[in-house]
């Protein structure tokens, strides 16, 4: 059931997303579009009650509810992110806005950029934390959680790999390619001769 809901919650996610830019853009109803992008925590809340409640109701905790809490904590430590970047897409494709800025390529720009969107998946990590232990308490049987338990190490393993590769553009920045110096070169001297 929670697989299901989760699959639900993700389905949703994404035709409200779909909704709410559609409203705001092509119907040029921007409150009902807002209202229809409010509404996506929502799904969340719905999947914490029902992963609440079929623990409650003496369900087993197993993977289900590892996984229920990891998504929770992805959509919450990207989700605002995600809807942003398609929004602003969104807006220059349907109506009519200069292109979103795209982000840095390279250098220390790239790195601190890297390092926010890290942040989000840290953030993830914490909320499904959080939950994971709530869950643990409330069953409050040290024999029946090892799976709650190894889910936590999952969202901290995941935290732990991404904030590598988001060092990693830190430790070795990328340069700019040769494309890329040449019309910052030609910009500088279009700068000068102005």
């Amino acid at each position: 059931m929670i697989v299901a809901l989760i699959a639900a919650c993700e389905i949703g996610f994404w035709v409200l997303l779909a909704a709410g830019l559609g409203a705001r853009y092509l119907l040029k109803m921007p409150r009902t579009g807002l209202a229809l992008l409010l509404c996506e925590p929502l799904l969340e809340v719905v999947l914490l009650v029902a992963t609440a409640l079929d623990l409650k109701n003496g369900a087993d905790p197993n993977w289900t509810h590892g996984l229920a809490a990891l998504y929770i904590g992805y959509t919450v430590g990207h989700g605002h992110r995600t809807v942003k970047w398609l929004d602003g897409h969104a807006a220059h494709r349907l109506g009519g806005a200069p292109p979103p800025q795209k982000p840095p390529r390279d250098g220390m720009a790239r790195a601190r950029h890297e390092a926010r969107i890290w942040l989000g998946t840290l953030i993830g990590a914490v909320v499904a934390t959080v939950l994971l232990q709530l869950a643990i308490w409330y069953v409050d049987d040290p024999s029946r959680v090892t799976s709650l338990e190894s889910w936590r190490y999952v969202a901290w393993r995941a935290a732990g790999i991404h904030g590598l590769i988001a060092l990693s553009y830190f430790v070795w920045p990328r340069k700019p390619s040769a494309g890329e110096q040449d019309t910052t070169v030609t910009t500088s001297k279009e700068r000068i001769q102005s």
